[in-house]
């Protein structure tokens, strides 16, 4: 018989209920698990064959942390999550492509349910085998991610702003370097929204902006000057580790025309990016919600495009203005010698995490988009969450002035749903990649 009451944080769930009591409970000994697992960023409370134990603190709700246990199932490529509070107990099933919940109960009471669980995640249900296949994974954390297939340029572009561009860009920019990928972020925007959240626009007065004279436009205007070495710059106190910047300006607004002249200013950033293929594995643009110079050109260099959307109306209708948009750029990839652009598809964000949202509404719209505009969803999303639009938007104080201090999630909140959702995307990525 398990007493509850004998929980009090998150560490006594560990020691307590699952090493002391459900573990030997469901006939495990203990070297058959392992504890404080890590693989691709990714920490695990507990591994036990085919099955990863995820603990939280007694007064949390479990319903939070549904997704960040799906995330590691997915990620250590695990049949079984088994997620608790040492008050109730959730097991899942992962068959194909879906993960279910297969079982629930309190945990008061639970010596009734033991042999539920166990012909479910006992010792003789589950193959002890797949721990070596993890213990692969784990140990290949500590090692440097080589680089199979060359860099990849993925572009983040809508033509309907306030759809998340810039914090899909720089978050997702960091999750893949703290991956310990080379990573370049290219902002194209005359808003110079992802500059200022990697920290580069900590200046509050003219004669202190020293972005004017070098930034992504120094790229762009001249064939034989301006090359990524001389331009970027590390993040400022955004991420551990720092990321590569581009910086962007909002004097790009004047200068559209100056690049309209000759046809070939349109495969110029493609051509200054190739010129470093051999420092970077992955290359981010962040684009500005418009049909121009500047997005045809990030078009025209990308390999791979995201979509990001909150899936409402207003999102969905400049769709087909997207399709368009990416046809137009296709025919001069195509002069060029490259291939038509692959879209990655619609990455959900700004979404809602009110599960009965997640649950009704959201599955719906999803079907919805795809119904209607043809474009593919990603399996991933960003959720609109309080820590994740406050990461960007710190300030610090420096006497009487108060100074931009943005963060990328992870440096904001490294354990919070927002930043396991970006794990989860930066994943899904590679993935198709095929990296």
């Amino acid at each position: 018989m398990f007493n509850t009451d004998v929980c009090h944080n998150e560490k006594e769930v560990e020691s307590k209920f699952i090493a002391s009591y459900l573990l030997p409970a469901l006939g495990y000994e203990a070297n058959d698990w392992r504890q404080e697992v890590g693989g691709n960023r990714l920490r695990l409370d507990f591994l036990i064959a085919n099955l990863v134990i995820e603990t939280k603190h007694p007064a949390k709700d479990l319903e939070d942390y549904v997704e960040q246990l799906k995330n590691y199932m997915n990620s250590f490529s695990l049949s079984y999550g088994l997620l608790t509070n040492s008050q109730e107990l959730r097991i899942y099933q992962k068959k194909e492509e879906k993960t279910e919940l297969v079982f629930h109960c309190f945990v008061r009471g639970i010596e009734h349910k033991i042999a539920q669980i166990k012909a479910i995640i006992g010792k003789p249900a589950l193959n002890t085998q797949h721990i070596g296949t993890v213990k692969a994974a784990e140990n290949s954390d500590s090692q440097p991610k080589q680089r199979r297939n060359g860099m990849k340029v993925i572009t983040i572009y809508h033509n309907k702003g306030g759809v998340g561009k810039t914090t899909v860009a720089v978050n997702l920019a960091a999750a893949l370097r703290n991956m310990e990928k080379r990573v370049l972020l290219i902002d194209i925007d005359a808003q110079a929204n992802s500059t200022f959240a990697t920290g580069l626009v900590k200046f509050l007065f003219d004669e202190q902006d020293d972005l004017k004279d070098s930034n992504v436009f120094s790229l762009l205007a001249d064939s034989e000057r301006g090359f990524i070495p001389e331009i970027r710059r590390p993040s400022k106190l955004f991420n551990e580790p720092e990321i590569d910047v581009i910086p962007s300006h909002i004097t790009l607004i004047n200068k559209q025309n100056e690049l309209t002249v000759y046809a070939n200013t349109r495969w110029r950033l493609h051509s200054k990016i190739q010129n470093v293929k051999d420092e970077y594995d992955i290359v981010i643009i962040d684009t500005p919600p418009s049909r121009d110079v500047y997005a045809e050109m990030a078009l025209i260099a990308a390999d791979y495009l995201i979509i990001p959307s909150d899936l409402k109306p207003f999102a969905n209708q400049g769709l087909p203005n997207v399709r368009n948009f990416i046809r137009q750029a296709d025919e001069t990839r195509i002069g060029i010698g490259k291939t038509t652009l692959n879209v990655m598809g619609i990455l959900p964000s700004k979404i809602s995490w009110n599960d009965k949202y997640l649950k009704n509404i959201f599955e719906k719209q999803k079907e919805a988009v795809f119904r209607s505009y043809g474009f593919s969803i990603m399996s991933s999303k960003i959720t609109d969450r309080v820590i994740l639009s406050n990461s960007l938007n710190q300030t610090i104080d420096m006497g009487e002035l108060r100074i931009p201090d943005p963060k990328s999630i992870f440096a904001a909140g490294k354990n919070s749903e927002s930043a396991q959702e970006f794990y989860a995307l930066a994943d899904e990525i590679l993935q198709k990649m095929g990296d």
